[in-house]
Formats: C-alpha cells, sequence, structure tokens
C-alpha cells in the first residue's frame, strides 16, 4: 500500500499545475515540518519554502522522489499514522470504470465527448489526465476518507463520475470534506442536481458537469477519447 501512496503522491507533484502547493499540501497532510522535512533530505528550510512558494522552479523526478521518501521516513519514525490512514479497504465494488490519459485532456474536450451540461464552471486552465466512474451509492455506504485514495488513481487531475446520483449533494460533501480535489466532477443522469451542491463546487473551484449518456456509451466515449490520444 504504501508504494502506491509514494506513486500517488509522486505523480500528483509531477503533474499538478502548482506543485508547490502540492508539496504543502502532502506535508501538511503527513504533520511535517518545512525544518522536519529540510533536515531529513539534508537540505536547508529556506529550500522547501521557495518550492512551496513558487520562488524556486518545480522541483526534478530526483527532488521529487527524495521528498516523499522523506516524508514516509518521517512517518515511520512516529508509527505509520498518515499511511495507516491511508490504508485502502475494498473500492473495487464501487468503481466501474478508471483509465489514465497518456497526456493532459482540456476540460472542454472531456465536456463535449459525453454531451455535459455545465451546472458551474471552474478550472477551465487545467488538464485532466485521467477518469473514474463511481458509483455513488455504493462509495457512499462504503467507503471511508481514506479509500478516496484509491478512487484517484494516479493524479486527482481527474474527472470523478457519480452514477446513480439522486440530489448530488453527497459527493459534493466528501469532496469538500476530503483534502484531495478533483479536476471535474460529472453526475450520470441525475434526477435532481441540490443548489448545495453547486455552491460546494463554486466553493472547491470544481467543475460540475451533468449528462442523460448512458453509462455504457459514456464509457465507451471516453475511451475513445484516451485512444485518439
Amino acid at each position: 500500500m504504501t508504494g502506491d501512496l509514494r506513486e500517488k503522491i509522486a505523480g500528483e507533484i509531477a503533474l499538478s499545475n502548482d506543485p508547490g502547493k502540492t508539496i504543502r499540501k502532502w506535508r501538511e497532510e503527513f504533520s511535517v515540518s518545512q525544518n522536519e522535512l529540510a533536515s531529513s533530505m539534508d537540505i536547508s528550510p529556506s529550500v522547501i519554502s521557495d518550492y512551496e512558494s513558487g520562488r524556486r522552479r518545480s522541483p526534478g523526478v530526483g527532488v521529487v522522489k527524495k521528498m516523499v521518501d522523506s516524508l514516509f521516513e518521517i512517518d515511520e519514525g512516529r508509527g505509520h499514522p498518515t499511511a495507516s490512514k491511508f490504508k485502502a479497504e475494498k473500492t473495487d465494488d464501487c468503481i466501474i470504470a478508471m483509465e489514465e490519459f497518456k497526456s493532459g485532456i482540456p476540460p472542454g474536450e472531456i465536456i463535449g465527448a459525453i454531451n455535459g451540461t455545465v451546472l458551474e464552471q471552474g478550472g477551465e486552465d487545467r488538464k485532466i489526465y485521467g477518469y473514474t466512474v463511481v458509483n455513488s451509492v455504493k462509495a457512499i455506504m462504503s467507503l471511508s476518507s481514506a479509500d478516496y485514495l484509491k478512487i484517484y488513481g494516479w493524479s486527482t487531475e481527474r474527472a470523478l463520475i457519480f452514477t446513480d446520483v439522486y440530489f448530488g449533494r453527497s459527493p459534493m460533501v466528501a469532496i469538500r470534506a476530503h483534502p484531495m480535489k478533483p479536476a471535474m466532477v460529472v453526475y450520470v443522469r441525475p434526477e435532481n442536481v441540490d443548489p448545495l451542491a453547486i455552491k460546494l463546487a463554486k466553493l472547491e473551484g470544481v467543475p460540475l458537469v451533468s449528462t442523460n449518456m448512458e453509462i455504457g456509451e459514456l464509457v465507451a466515449r471516453l475511451k475513445e477519447l484516451k485512444e485518439g490520444k
């Protein structure tokens, strides 16, 4: 599990539009200070500060790996509190489809491919690197907060697509509560969308989209989009 989590964190930093912000998010998630991380990496705390503030260029692959390894070494010394928190339980039952794109795709292309209707705009300048289709009822019934880690695959820069949506409040409440945020949220054939869901999407700066496409066709369209890139 820790290997998957290490890869996920490293991939998210590397693919992020704001690597410094992502580094800070994960450092704080591990409850590690800049001084602690710098000491573990044998560098100056000002270097960590410069990365997080954007004053220093985005770190290379080697630096990111060392940074992630240091977070886990510190966590191990404390008894694995953060790694244990993110230990995923079985999520296969609620994941209908999950793919990674070879390169980032503009949100508009995905919206067009699924005949989507934008309910709340946001994040138009972000690229989307994958998607996960989730049965929202099963997810609500079986997933803990830490289980959302597996739903995000290689990166949070992805579309989370929820089926069996009635009012759409619960998925957005879960997203609001969790430190990881997707690049887009899609509701498949919702009966109605609660204004609170739209408000939460606006607060998080996450585009919220609905589609009336059948799930089988939707997954097929997304696979075509992936193969065409």
